[in-house]
């Protein structure tokens, strides 16, 4: 394996996925963002049902993420239209990602060529170039459809799936996965960000053959309505449930103490920190890997600490190319 040449899938959605690929483009690496296609809330939602296109929030994000052109042009494509008007409420990149999809006749494509305007450093790939529906079932035996009502009903999540028929996943992203050094999952919504994306059985059986290590970066806090009360080990747990198997060699988990006032304000929206059920995870043949990734956002909020992820995932990739 030649210098620089580390292939790195990153697969997910959310905010989660654009903070640790804007720390992993500093690095010498093969890029490859997957991203989920589930999303139904906010302007992504509704370009999604005015213009049946596949959402673009999250690709938008990621986009910007692994982007190589002057903040003002970054700025320029999230920038978020204000007011009463129809614009309302729209971020101009998903604006620019529907009206590519609809000059191009393609979501991927159109995915592609913004690539270019933005100098990507990296390839960003749907999961499927179709939009996609999610559902959940709870254990009290209720069901929810559309991915942003899910966590709303503040119900233990039994299982997630797709009311499409037969969900077709985009044969670029399986073909990065079986081509990539390290996959990585994570971090970011379990139900609604993460495991989406495994529900394709193309996507799913990637995973399972590449002999690629696929590395979980673990949530560091929990999130009412998706996981509360989960420890790390349930988080790989119902990953794994849904593929049907056992795939997840590693798992990143914060090593770092949080500020006590920020667990307060946690504990008072019905979340905290992620346990670390070391044992668990042992037994199940998961390598841990801890770090101190805590980052803190403007409001407050938890984060992973993009930099400090980034580092251990490139020292992650540095160790496989020394077996080698």
């Amino acid at each position: 394996m030649a210098d620089y040449d580390l292939k790195v899938a990153v697969i997910g959605g959310g905010t989660g996925l654009s903070t640790i690929l804007r720390g992993l483009k500093r690095y010498p690496l093969d890029i490859t963002a997957i991203v989920t296609v589930a999303d139904d809330g906010g302007s992504s939602g509704s370009l999604r049902q005015d213009f049946q296109v596949p959402p673009p929030g999250d690709v938008r994000n990621v986009l910007v993420a692994l982007s190589d052109v002057e903040p003002l042009v970054r700025e320029l494509f999230q920038y978020r239209f204000s007011g009463n008007n129809g614009l309302a409420g729209h971020p101009t990149g998903n604006l620019l990602i529907a009206a590519m999809t609809d000059i191009t006749g393609d979501f991927a494509t159109a995915i592609n060529m913004l690539s270019e305007v933005l100098k990507v450093r990296g390839k960003v790939l749907p999961v499927s170039n179709s939009p996609l529906s999610l559902c959940a079932d709870y254990t009290d035996g209720t069901s929810a459809q559309g991915e942003s009502a899910i966590p709303k009903l503040d119900k233990t999540i039994k299982r997630v799936y797709y009311n499409n028929l037969e969900p077709v996943a985009f044969s670029q992203a399986v073909e990065a996965i079986m081509e990539a050094d390290m996959i990585l999952l994570g971090p970011g919504s379990l139900y609604t960000s993460i495991i989406p994306n495994v529900l394709l059985g193309e996507i799913a059986q990637a995973i399972v053959k590449t002999k690629a290590p696929c590395v979980y970066i673990c949530n560091i806090m929990t999130q009412p309505g998706e996981t509360e009360g989960l420890s790390a080990y349930d988080h790989v747990k119902a990953i794994e449930d849904h593929v049907g198997v056992n795939f997840i060699d590693k798992i990143i988990v914060n090593d770092e103490e949080v500020k006590e006032e920020t667990l307060e304000r946690y504990t008072a929206q019905r979340a905290g920190l992620v346990e670390l059920d070391e044992e668990s995870l042992q037994a199940g043949n998961i390598e841990i890997i801890k770090s101190r990734i805590v980052a803190y956002s403007e409001s407050g909020e938890v984060r992973h600490n993009a930099k400090k992820v980034a580092a251990t995932v490139f020292s992650l990739l540095l160790d496989l190319e020394e077996i080698e």
